[in-house]
């Protein structure tokens, strides 16, 4: 595939397997700083076993996985804070309010931008009193994704940004995410099974079938097809 000089995120001929079950073989891909890239695939190609490659939580049994030049598996402290990760099946502080939950996370960033937090939960109607466990599975999600948002990272990675979102929600999510990212250089990787989803956001796009069966494409040539 194409190279460009100095990608945000490579995998140079990325090979894993659990066991006897391969999960990738040779997948190569590249996001460059700026874009928006999505990788689609039903649930079980191995879209989140990629991501925790991503985050150095899995090394991969052969190839490469670079972040900011630097091996996935040996990322520098000051490279992990250029990182916002929403991870599938997240971890929050129920017994927290929302607005407990902001200021405890806020203390962790220094690029902090708490309006980006209000704005999204304001999106679900959701008061900053409520304790986290009387929320919703949307609603949830939605804090999560302003926490997510609000610490004004480099790279986003979006494991199924979608979770728990209806399909309005989800819509207002998108047009939320691009006013957000106009103007920046800030760079995304999205992963999900929702096409319709990303159409009108995402630059390039990586379905993933099984191993060995990856399709790179520009959304535009995609959806053109």
């Amino acid at each position: 595939m194409l190279r460009h000089a100095d990608p945000v995120i490579c995998t140079p001929s990325l090979s894993h397997a659990y066991g006897n079950k391969i999960v990738h073989q040779g997948f190569e891909f590249e996001v460059n700083k700026g874009s928006v890239f999505g990788l689609l695939g039903k649930n079980g190609v191995g879209k989140s076993t990629l991501i925790n490659i991503l985050m150095g939580f899995i090394r991969p049994q052969s190839g490469e996985c670079r972040i900011f030049g630097e091996p996935s598996c040996s990322l520098q402290p000051a490279t992990r804070q250029r990182i916002a990760l929403l991870y599938e099946g997240f971890i929050t502080y129920d017994g927290m309010t929302v607005s407990q939950v902001e200021r405890f996370f806020s203390a962790f960033y220094p690029r902090w931008k708490p309006q980006i937090f209000f704005e999204l939960v304001a999106l679900m109607d959701i008061a900053m009193t409520q304790r986290l466990a009387t929320l919703s599975f949307g609603q949830k999600s939605q804090v999560i994704l302003g926490l997510l948002l609000a610490q004004d990272a480099e790279l986003l990675i979006l494991d199924d940004y979608s979770m728990g979102l209806d399909a309005g929600y989800r819509a207002l999510f998108i047009d939320y995410l691009k006013d957000y990212l106009h103007g920046t250089d800030k760079t995304v990787l999205m992963t999900s099974h929702i096409m319709s989803d990303l159409e009108r956001l995402v630059d390039r796009i990586t379905i993933i079938a099984g191993p060995g069966q990856i399709h790179h494409d520009s959304m535009e040539c995609f959806c053109r097809e």
